[in-house]
């Protein structure tokens, strides 16, 4: 009875089992026992693997994989098939694109949210009593906390009471880095 190495069942190394990764199975060779790219890219997931052979290469893919140590080839395979995915995706800004559209729709939110608020200060104030005076009591109060967007937003009321509401024109720098890759779900 021959004993068969279980990396080889999992893997499908070996010259006897039929089986093989997706790589081998994309560039149709025999999946050596020793196959680096067998553990991180099986058979049951073909488009994963050509995604990465289309944007890296296999050959760069299998000597980034050899030169770190065993326990990060796993998250460096993670991450090779999920920015060949979005560089396949969108072939411009790849994973960069989506981060960019991601800041472009936290930027109209946020406007939303300003206008939004400067409209519930003209409603509010046209139906508010005057203030109160300042009494000794509020006056030992701290001032309020810095908001950006209220700072950043001046309404002016019109005749008919439409609200317009204009946006200060500073240089605005973008919410993160898109070179700075960040762990959100924690599978990268």
């Amino acid at each position: 009875m021959e004993v068969v190495d279980q990396q080889q069942l999992d893997y499908g190394g070996g010259s006897n089992n039929p089986r093989r990764c997706a790589a081998c199975k994309y560039l149709r060779r025999r999946c050596a026992p020793d196959c680096v790219l067998a553990p991180y890219f099986p058979a049951s997931q073909p488009r994963r693997y050509a995604d990465v052979h289309a944007v890296f290469g296999t050959s760069n893919a299998t000597r980034l994989l050899q030169s770190l140590p065993v326990q990060e080839r796993g998250r460096a395979a993670d991450t090779m098939a999920a920015e060949a995915r979005w560089r396949v995706q969108d072939p411009v800004y790849g994973c960069t694109g989506v981060i960019d559209r991601l800041q472009q729709e936290i930027r109209a939110v946020q406007h939303e949210l300003a206008t939004t608020r400067a409209q519930l200060a003209v409603h509010a104030h046209r139906g508010a009593p005057p203030p109160p005076q300042a009494t000794p009591q509020l006056m030992s109060l701290p001032p309020p906390p810095h908001q950006p967007l209220a700072a950043a937003v001046a309404v002016h009321a019109g005749a008919r009471g439409a609200v317009a509401v204009h946006e200060a024109d500073d240089d605005e720098e973008p919410l993160m880095d898109p070179d700075e890759f960040l762990d959100l779900d924690g599978r990268f």
